[in-house]
């Protein structure tokens, strides 16, 4: 799959006025050409940063971010005020602004020059007056951005721009997204459902149905060699049990399995989609419900959802778009079972079939096992433990009203005894601050039980994924408490029924 930051790119917008005349608005835009040529120093940033001419009339303005807002390679727009830009000057531009921002506070030097200072070093240095002038206009115009302050030579602030530079990344990658599903939801199911309209609305997210029988067709196109030169490969990367290995008794489900990989790829790439789809309940005649085929497939970027969750689906691919390059990884996940005695409590989360193995440093071993539901043949999967170390869980649910992100901060610990039965991938967690007041939390909140697991991003993210959606998030964490997390419920209610209007 293609890489969701290739060719992207993010516009540096700086602010000033043709009050100061030519010498300093020369100097203005050669020091914020070294600020831009400072965030993209060493790669620090995942996205690379571009400097445009400073803005410094209504006209220039409203034109500079149109442009953006038509250039589908541009997912954010940074602006600095380096000297005093009257705000009335930008009110058209941010009224048709439709890209993220983020407001950068931040100057040319980094400590003042206490023994030469005059007010001409005051004139031309004055981001702490312009910035200010600007950000009283993105409130009173109610413009949702990320404030960040300070020095870009800091890691800190550069940090905070990368961070936000992928939460872009994130959002570009969703709003246009297509979505195949391969058949309905999973019948009678409440959570997995939702409206595709105002996904589309809201999240910019097309969710179009095909029968499985079509996917069927295509798995009829992939030729015997393209299939066994794939299996091969499986036999390369993975530890394939002796049974599905060439020569053995079933290498023929491994190799259908492997036809199955190839004939999804081929039907996303024709309709240009990031993100899919299955259901055990309609699989037509498919001969078995892909396993391997969902696991690599999302290795490689693709968003999936198990059962026709479709939310799910799209969440997994923004992530899989804003954690790619970092190490750990991402996948559809779905809390299963707990242990309950006090003081070891643990979350085990697995699905039937389709974790995917971006969350192991081990080798995965490719088995085959009965699925007891779906009435098909025996499907082909890989069997595996996830990696220790913090993660996130998150799940988007369709509340009515709006969309509802639910994300609870955990930690991945190995399994405290062997499970030599259990034939699917999976994770087992720590979830904070308890597995009592987490799961209460998550309860109240009506957070679904698909989630995505994380170990790559941590909260911060989904929090500016959220922002740049206009997407409600609920963080559940070391700090929370029930009664403070109901009161946040309430508050919620309130904020987007007011918000969204009658």
């Amino acid at each position: 799959m293609k890489s969701a930051f290739e060719g992207k790119e993010i516009w540096f917008l700086t602010g000033s006025q043709d009050l100061y005349g030519e010498d300093t608005l020369a100097q203005v835009a050669h020091q914020s050409q070294e600020v831009v040529t400072d965030l993209n120093r060493d790669g620090d940033l995942p996205v690379r940063i571009v400097w445009k001419p400073t803005l410094k009339d209504s006209d220039s303005i409203r034109r500079a971010i149109l442009d953006a807002n038509s250039d589908d390679n541009v997912v954010g727009v940074i602006t600095w005020m380096h000297t005093f830009s009257p705000a009335k000057m930008w009110i058209n531009g941010l009224g048709v602004l439709h890209k993220p921002l983020l407001h950068l506070n931040t100057q040319a030097n980094v400590a003042l020059p206490w023994d030469s200072i005059d007010f001409d070093f005051m004139n031309l240095n004055q981001s702490a007056h312009g910035d200010r002038e600007y950000a009283y206009i993105l409130s009173r115009l109610r413009i949702a951005r990320e404030t960040v302050v300070g020095h870009v030579g800091d890691p800190k602030v550069r940090e905070r721009v990368a961070l936000w530079s992928r939460a872009c990344v994130g959002w570009a990658a969703v709003n246009g997204l297509n979505v195949v599903r391969f058949g309905d939801n999973m019948r009678n199911v409440a959570v997995t459902d939702g409206d595709k309209t105002e996904a589309e609305r809201v999240l910019g997210v097309n969710v179009s149905t095909w029968s499985a029988n079509e996917l069927v067709e295509e798995i009829s196109k992939v030729t015997s060699t393209e299939a066994e030169a794939l299996a091969a490969e499986y036999e390369s990367l993975y530890d394939v049990v002796p049974e599905l290995r060439e020569g053995g008794a079933r290498h023929d489900s491994l190799v259908y399995a492997a036809s199955q990989e190839i004939a999804i790829r081929r039907f996303l790439e024709e309709r240009n989609a990031g993100a899919f789809t299955t259901n055990f309940e309609d699989l037509g005649a498919l001969k078995q419900l892909p396993g391997i085929a969902a696991q690599r497939l999302m290795a490689q970027g693709y968003g999936f959802g198990a059962e026709g969750d479709w939310k799910t689906a799209v969440l997994v691919r923004a992530v899989k778009a804003m954690s790619e390059g970092l190490p750990g990884g991402a996948s559809l996940m779905e809390d299963y079972t707990y242990n309950l005695v006090r003081g070891e409590e643990l979350i085990l989360g697995a699905h039937m079939l389709e974790i995917c193995p971006s969350l192991t440093t081990q080798k995965p071993r490719v088995e085959i096992h009965p699925l007891g539901i779906g009435g098909k043949e025996d499907p082909v999967r890989m069997v595996f433990h996830t990696d220790p170390g913090p993660a996130v869980v998150v799940s988007m649910a369709d509340m009515g009203a709006r969309f509802r992100l639910t994300a609870n901060e955990v930690e991945v610990v190995t399994p405290p005894a062997p499970m030599p039965n259990l034939p699917v991938a999976h994770a087992v967690w720590k979830p904070q601050p308890s597995l009592e007041v987490s799961a209460e939390c998550w309860m109240e909140s009506g957070g679904a039980h698909h989630t995505v697991l994380t170990t790559s991003v941590g909260a911060d993210i989904f929090r500016l994924f959220a922002e740049m959606a206009s997407t409600e998030l609920l963080v559940i964490d070391q700090e929370t408490t029930v009664p403070a997390f109901k009161d946040k419920l309430r508050w919620n209610f309130a904020y987007y029924h007011l918000a969204n209007g009658l």
